[in-house]
């Protein structure tokens, strides 16, 4: 035990800058890519979670009490649903839902704003986000656009006592912090996840997404009904600083720029991805190869669409558990976590297998991410079709909900890796581009489903909203199964002449030391 715990703490001293040849080797502790790894999932966590808390908290802030009277005052009878004790078409007995009134007289369409507010500031800093976090440090343009997001939470309670204007402008800003991550985090999987890596690296960052809004909305809801509503930004805020702190000592630009790093593990992965000095030059974007790149318009057309779907199940799952299947609030909180728990353990197990088939060959990098995306998109699109099918059979639908949700788990080792494939260079760029047009279906759900099913909370308007959806599963399907490609693209490779000045610049810093 000893000679471990003595190994580790050599391990953790840091690295002399001096060449390869000459530094010692150190055994592997905690591998640093690992580290980072968890630390990108956490954040995402922070980012997602604080993205989605106002959606449970508002329900405790609104004066529900004082908006009902102004819509009976100005003869909107349609505004408030109200459920009286009294049983189903399915036999189910259904008990009217008091809730507690808060502070704020936010009607619904207020709320809406608001709600939305985030996604206005978070469509403009993609691309944007991807070329700051190329061209300087993804580190801390992640970190930045993370602390960007507490600190709005930390704020959202004393804004909230000024005016929902003030929370409106205080979310689109919290949108604009978050609108940098991805594209960061892209940036940043290219220069620490090794090809036979990169699908469970990348499933591992990205579950965070997932487990952000598994944790955070039955924690919110908890927070609010024994403390209060204020606590949910204040406790999650808090907590978040411990994570902004860890991210700030442990995670770094590559692994040339760490100073904990162990040589075989910096050498395991810069020779797997080709080098990621911080003095090689920098690649000018070749914007008219980028937007005439079918791969890249694949990576396009599948994001968009498989947000599509993703956001309808995170905004209105809820929704059809309550209006269609009957299930109550109490209900409703705990079965609406379990399709986005399962989805994060399919994401885990399903990512190790394609890197497990990629490293012994059977398969390559291209058909690994058209499986998982044909997996993220057809599956989900049966299953929710066919729980419209299944009449009073809530069992049967609660399992179909939940594997469509599940499926679409896949996209972290389908499309959502697909960038860092094609072009490492332009990595955080192309996320940037592809996620500037996966919002729009973020801002366009709420609205289109609200407007099919508004005074009409039927099984035959939810059919028509899951027909939808399948035929645009199935779009991104066909579209990306026959354009994508996993190779490296020829407009991202380096040109000869901007290899010679890396090389030569390299050569001048190595004599330069030597001197």
């Amino acid at each position: 035990m000893e000679s471990e715990s003595k190994k580790c703490k050599e391990e953790s001293q840091p690295l002399k800058a001096v060449p390869d040849n000459q530094e010692p080797h150190k055994p592997d502790c905690v591998a640093s890519r690992w580290i980072f790894a968890v630390l990108g999932c956490v954040g995402f966590m922070i980012v997602y979670g604080l993205k989605v808390n106002l959606s449970v908290a508002i329900i405790a802030m609104v004066n529900h009490t004082a908006v009902l009277s102004a819509n009976e005052e100005s003869g909107d009878h349609h505004a408030v649903v109200a459920t009286n004790d009294s049983e189903n078409a399915c036999g189910v007995e259904e008990h009217e839902e008091n809730l507690d009134d808060g502070p704020f007289a936010w009607d619904e369409n207020v709320q809406g704003v608001v709600l939305a507010s985030y996604f206005y500031g978070y469509i403009l800093t993609q691309v944007g986000g991807g070329w700051v976090a190329e061209n300087m440090s993804a580190k801390h343009v992640f970190g930045g656009g993370a602390l960007l997001n507490i600190l709005g939470a930390l704020l959202t309670p004393v804004a909230a006592k000024g005016s929902y204007i003030v929370v409106i402008a205080l979310r689109i800003l919290m949108g604009i912090g978050g609108g940098v991550t991805l594209p960061a985090m892209h940036v940043l999987i290219a220069k620490w996840a090794p090809p036979s890596e990169r699908s469970k690296i990348a499933s591992t960052v990205y579950a965070g997404m997932t487990l952000g809004t598994l944790v955070t909305m039955p924690f919110s809801g908890l927070l609010a009904a024994t403390i209060n509503w204020e606590s949910i930004f204040y406790v999650q805020g808090a907590l978040s600083i411990l994570w902004y702190v860890l991210w700030l000592f442990f995670v770094y630009d590559s692994p040339s720029q760490h100073p904990r790093i162990s040589r075989s593990e910096r050498q395991m992965i810069e020779s797997s991805i080709g080098g990621g000095s911080p003095d090689a030059p920098k690649m000018k974007i070749p914007w008219k190869s980028v937007w005439t790149s079918m791969p890249v318009f694949a990576i396009i057309v599948a994001h968009t669409c498989s947000n599509w779907g993703w956001y309808m199940l995170l905004v209105k799952l809820p929704t059809y558990m309550r209006y269609i299947l009957k299930f109550d609030i109490k209900s409703n909180a705990g079965l609406s976590a379990v399709p986005f728990l399962c989805m994060w353990v399919f994401t885990m197990l399903f990512a190790s297998l394609l890197d497990f088939l990629l490293s012994k060959n059977i398969i390559t990098t291209t058909v690994a991410r058209k499986l998982a995306t044909s997996v993220a998109s057809v599956p989900p699109a049966i299953c929710l079709v066919l729980v419209t099918y299944v009449g009073c059979n809530t069992e049967l639908a609660v399992v179909l909900l939940t594997l469509g949700t599940m499926f679409i788990g896949g996209m972290y080792s389908g499309f959502l890796a697909n960038h860092i494939d094609i072009a490492p260079p332009f990595a955080g760029t192309l996320m940037g581009i592809s996620n500037t047009f996966a919002t729009l279906p973020g801002i366009a759900v709420p609205s289109i489903v609200g407007a099919i099913t508004h005074n009409n909370q039927t099984v035959e308007a939810w059919r028509l909203i899951f027909y939808i959806t399948l035929g645009i599963f199935l779009f991104e399907f066909i579209f990306y199964v026959i354009f994508a490609s996993g190779e490296l693209q020829e407009w991202a490779k380096p040109k000869s002449e901007e290899r010679n000045a890396g090389e030569h610049r390299l050569l001048e810093k190595n004599e330069s030391n030597k001197a």
